[in-house]
């Protein structure tokens, strides 16, 4: 397996977004509606990633864009995780988790002091490893679904 930095407009990207807004539309009758800009995925402000299996398919992906302080209530210095997804076939590997640290050392290494996500109570398998690795429930929701009585935010420092 392979992780490379890509744009988050690359034909293997959207693929990939093609496929877990599917998911999230099985799961919760539609995809996410999050705005989405390409541009917020190039560093220093954000960073997106693909993995690739050893045959050269696109199986993971996973990437981070910079918030700061607004009507959404994130916080200044955030890093909001965005679209981490491993195709079925490629689950129960480590993937998730390697794509994780990957993103969350690159925003601590852009100034991001604080990794932050939103994910729902329908992503169960999510919110396991979000726990495993180090993130709490956040004291106030923050992004497009803060409102939504099955979406839960989850904080993480990004200290050295």
């Amino acid at each position: 397996m392979r992780i490379v930095t890509a744009a988050y407009d690359h034909p293997d990207a959207v693929k990939l977004t093609d496929q877990v807004q599917l998911e999230y539309a099985e799961r919760y009758g539609e995809g996410d509606l999050t705005p989405m800009d390409p541009a917020q995925f190039v560093a220093p402000r954000g960073l997106y990633l693909i993995a690739y299996d050893d045959d050269g398919a696109p199986v993971a992906t996973g990437g981070w864009r910079s918030q700061d302080a607004g009507e959404e209530e994130y916080a200044d210095g955030d890093a909001e995780l965005k679209r981490m997804y491993v195709v079925p076939g490629a689950r129960g590997r480590g993937l998730a988790r390697k794509i994780l640290a990957a993103l969350e050392d690159s925003a601590r290494g852009a100034g991001r002091t604080r990794m932050v996500l939103e994910t729902g109570t329908m992503q169960p398998e999510a919110i396991a490893l979000y726990l495993s690795s180090g993130y709490e429930p956040a004291e106030r929701k923050f992004g497009l679904y803060r409102c939504a009585d099955d979406s839960r935010c989850f904080t993480k420092p990004l200290s050295l």
